[in-house]
């Protein structure tokens, strides 16, 4: 569940700003714009599911204290992963931007020599 939620911010960010690349936006700024319009509806989605197991986390109802070490982790991951989500997606998005472009002009390169 919580891999799911992490996967689809990613997805989230880096697919608004590849579409805003697409329509001639230059990268950096595509990058902070997608962060900026993505960054609601990720901290919403962490609330949601940060409320939504604050009961199990506190133990209430039967079972509730075999439940609640689940329900901690699964807090944890979700705070941490959405400032991840913000912060470290983009970065590796441009990292990986620029090899992939190092990656293509090799390959012209060496494709235009043979």
């Amino acid at each position: 569940m919580l891999m799911g939620i992490v996967t689809k911010n990613a997805i989230m960010l880096v697919d608004f700003a590849v579409e805003a690349m697409h329509g001639g936006v230059d990268r950096t700024t595509a990058i902070i714009e997608a962060g900026r319009k993505r960054a609601r509806p990720i901290t919403m989605t962490t609330i949601a599911m940060v409320a939504g197991m604050a009961p199990s986390a506190l133990a209430f109802g039967a079972g509730g204290e075999f439940r609640s070490p689940m329900a901690i982790a699964i807090i944890g991951g979700l705070l941490v992963s959405t400032l991840l989500s913000l912060l470290f997606v983009p970065a590796f998005f441009t990292i990986m931007d620029d090899t992939g472009r190092v990656f293509f002009v090799a390959v012209r390169a060496l494709l235009g020599r043979v």
